[in-house]
């Protein structure tokens, strides 16, 4: 059928139209809110980099999350600043570490908001890097058992969900194993199985004062131009016993998020990291962009690729215009 019987306009005459026939949709619901957990207590120190985004004290970080719940968000993820590193990052699996009070004090201020931890080395260790150092080079297997170790800490003060993110080869079967044997057979993982090695982390190496003090972490984290090498790093989490996978970063991925969308039976999540955010903080300050459409139009495509969860740094900001 020819013009004019085909008007494709014909459903775009309004908003409550738009609407009805849109066939893809962003909640609160589907967002996770990083936040930073600093030692002390009343701290709130804005990160220069990302504008709205705060190091917090545990105490602050409780108010944070009920702020959070009350948005309708359907979780957070907990980043930790530690009193002291080591080359071992011991702080980060320590019982009294700032994520385990954190997440207790979390449990304790919110009712329905899903507690999410990051499991990874690097803002512990005095080297910034992701694993244990042997003969200047990340040890895959050493590393693991630290992991496992820390997973475990965050599931005894009451994680909902650990996320390995460090992508060391084997953690997720090392994490699942330690978490059975320890009584959490439960508790799900949410695998960093494509984490690329991105030049778009720069503002929260700031956020977690984790940046590598010697090389980089190309190593061990994905080159940008492969994305078979991601449906394999998928596989082999799934085959480990990931329940959830995610593509990190989410903006210039989107075409590794439908891939994975499309392949893996799993949930998938993508994060839409700090240099994305930053961007688009930089550009509405100059008054260059409509920050609210663009923000939309940023999680619509994340979703729209495959994404079932996108953890975010607007999602506040979302929110709020959302309730």
């Amino acid at each position: 059928m020819s013009f004019p019987y085909e008007r494709p306009r014909r459903l775009r005459r309004s908003e409550r139209l738009r609407a009805m026939v849109r066939e893809t949709t962003v909640s609160p619901a589907h967002l996770i809110y990083p936040l930073f957990v600093a030692p002390g207590s009343g701290v709130r120190r804005e990160i220069a980099s990302l504008p709205g985004c705060f190091h917090l004290s545990v105490d602050e970080v409780a108010r944070e999350a009920e702020e959070v719940e009350r948005l309708g968000i359907g979780g957070v993820i907990l980043f930790g600043l530690p009193h002291a590193k080591d080359p071992l990052g011991s702080e980060g699996y320590a019982d009294d570490g700032v994520v385990q009070l954190a997440v207790r004090a979390i449990r304790a201020a919110c009712h329905e908001l899903l507690v999410f931890t990051d499991v990874c080395l690097c803002e512990y260790t005095a080297h910034g890097h992701c694993g244990v150092i042997e003969g200047g080079e990340v040890q895959n297997d050493p590393t693991l058992a630290l992991l496992a170790k820390m997973a475990v800490s965050h599931a005894k003060a009451g994680a909902h969900v650990v996320a390995p993110s460090d992508m060391m080869d084997g953690r997720v079967g090392a994490i699942r194993e330690a978490l059975d044997e320890s009584g959490f057979e439960s508790l799900p993982i949410l695998a960093y199985a494509a984490k690329y090695a991105s030049a778009f982390y720069g503002p929260f190496r700031e956020a977690a004062d984790s940046a590598p003090q010697f090389g980089d972490r190309r190593g061990y984290q994905m080159d940008p131009a492969n994305v078979r090498e991601a449906l394999r790093e998928v596989a082999l989490d799934v085959e480990e016993g990931a329940d959830m996978v995610m593509v990190k970063p989410a903006l210039p991925y989107l075409d590794v998020i439908r891939a994975v969308a499309e392949t893996s039976d799993r949930p998938v999540a993508a994060y839409n990291v700090s240099g994305e955010y930053a961007m688009v903080k930089a550009a509405a300050a100059k008054g260059w962009i409509d920050e609210d459409r663009m923000l939309r139009e940023i999680l619509t495509s994340i979703r729209r690729a495959g994404a079932d969860v996108i953890l975010t740094y607007h999602a506040k900001d979302f929110a709020r215009k959302a309730v």
